[in-house]
């Protein structure tokens, strides 16, 4: 079985003012890659004239591209919109969903926060502290529908909020709790997983692993990674 390189990146954060194009780097991205993975904000304030820079760019990306929103990408409000440029543009945008390329399954959801382990927040008191806990039950859930939905025997998980501590170490600790949540690693963990990529943690750290075993890639952007460029390569 041949492997698939998939080259992943997260925190693009693509600017109104366009002060960065990432044209070459999806051309590189192309002949180093067979698929491109961005995992979450794509854009910086979730306008839509920043979703149409980025499908502006993605045009010199000749491999498939799939994503998942992140919570920069639903700050103005406009996510719904958002999404139809990047799904008109051609991205795979997962939302609890799963796509199948060259026998890979990609499953992915954004995530939420929580935190993690025995500080993982629970459903207890105020009804917005239900509430938080309530989503971030609702994106486990979407993540283990898009999981029992993956036919593939190789699997990749897409996030934008870490499912382990380990890749936001670097981060300030206080603010752990609002970088990720143990729920998705729970998840995780009920499937055989081959790897999973997130990026929020620009401060984070790149490789770390589920309770399970699962290796987890922290992918944002700002990351130092083995290829010394802003994507990973990872072969699955």
């Amino acid at each position: 079985m041949s492997k698939l390189k998939v080259a992943a990146v997260a925190d693009l954060h693509v600017k109104e003012d366009r002060s960065v194009s990432y044209t070459e780097l999806f051309s590189e991205i192309s002949q180093a890659a067979d698929v491109l993975v961005i995992a979450g904000d794509l854009t910086d304030l979730g306008k839509p004239v920043e979703a149409e820079l980025l499908a502006a760019d993605l045009k010199s990306c000749t491999v498939p591209v799939i994503a998942v929103l992140g919570n920069h990408d639903h700050q103005c409000d406009a996510a719904e919109e958002v999404s139809s440029i990047l799904v008109k543009a051609g991205v795979h945008l997962l939302n609890g969903q799963t796509v199948e390329i060259d026998g890979v399954g990609f499953a992915g959801t954004k995530g939420f926060i929580g935190g993690f382990g025995r500080h993982m927040l629970g459903s207890f008191g105020e009804t917005a502290i239900k509430a938080m806990v309530s989503e971030s039950v609702d994106e486990a859930m979407r993540l283990e529908n898009a999981l029992r939905n993956t036919r593939a025997q190789r699997a990749l998980v897409v996030l934008h909020y870490s499912p382990i501590a380990e890749t936001v170490a670097g981060e300030p600790k206080e603010i752990y709790p609002f970088l990720g949540s143990s729920r998705l690693a729970e998840t995780i963990d009920r499937f055989r997983v081959s790897a999973v990529v997130h990026g929020h943690a620009h401060k984070g750290t790149y490789e770390g692993q589920t309770p399970g075993g699962a290796p987890v890639f922290n992918v944002a952007a700002h990351i130092e990674k083995p290829t010394g460029r802003p994507y990973a390569i990872l072969e699955l």
